[in-house]
């Protein structure tokens, strides 16, 4: 028995030298195999707009989106987007301040809105249709992202799309004073991309 302990404790600087080789290099492996995108915020925007008696537009400021592949299938992507929530910008420091709090998005207790990408479906030559899981102030629902593809086939290019969703579904029941809002919430994206590394993105014909 204290043979084999002792035997186990000097493998075990060998397996953690070969985890540390080999596993990096299976990564880089892979991934030489599939489309690596990056996506840059820098050049990209996320806005919302709501129907009301006082115009409710705005943008998010701060937040990230990944597409991932695991193929050269442009069906095979995923898309995920994680927004700061306290990051809204309306132009109003009121409509700020009320959509930041609990009545809304409830950025206290929820930081984050997200979006991430269950199925994704070429629709035709430059669209898509993108199923997902919305989470907005700790309420997660199905919804569907309309996306269109711009620069397909050059390795760099923007997707923009829409996806719209009934607020008081997650709980936004609350309005603004002296304004009347509508149910539906609009989102719009417009993601600018390039091709990093791995081979190019194969579409539907």
């Amino acid at each position: 028995m204290r043979d084999n302990k002792r035997s186990c404790e000097n493998l075990h600087p060998l397996w953690i030298l070969l985890l540390a080789l080999f596993f990096p290099s299976l990564s880089r492996a892979q991934s030489a195999n599939v489309p690596v995108f990056e996506i840059t915020p820098a050049d990209s925007k996320i806005k919302f707009d709501v129907e009301a008696s006082v115009a409710i537009e705005g943008k998010f400021d701060k937040w990230d989106a990944t597409l991932t592949f695991t193929s050269t299938n442009a069906e095979s992507a995923t898309l995920d987007i994680k927004i700061q929530a306290d990051s809204v910008d309306t132009g109003s420091g009121m409509k700020n301040g009320k959509l930041k709090g609990k009545d809304f998005f409830d950025v206290k207790n929820n930081p984050y809105i997200t979006f991430k990408s269950t199925k994704i479906v070429q629709t035709g030559p430059d669209t898509f249709e993108v199923d997902g899981d919305f989470t907005i102030r700790g309420v997660t629902k199905p919804e569907k992202l309309n996306l269109i593809l711009s620069g397909k086939g050059t390795g760099s290019g923007t997707i923009t799309g829409t996806m719209a969703f009934d607020r008081k579904q997650y709980g936004m029941n609350s309005g603004i004073p002296f304004i009347r809002i509508a149910n539906r919430v609009e989102v719009s994206v417009a993601l600018q991309g390039k091709r990093i590394s791995g081979p190019p993105v194969v579409f539907k014909q």
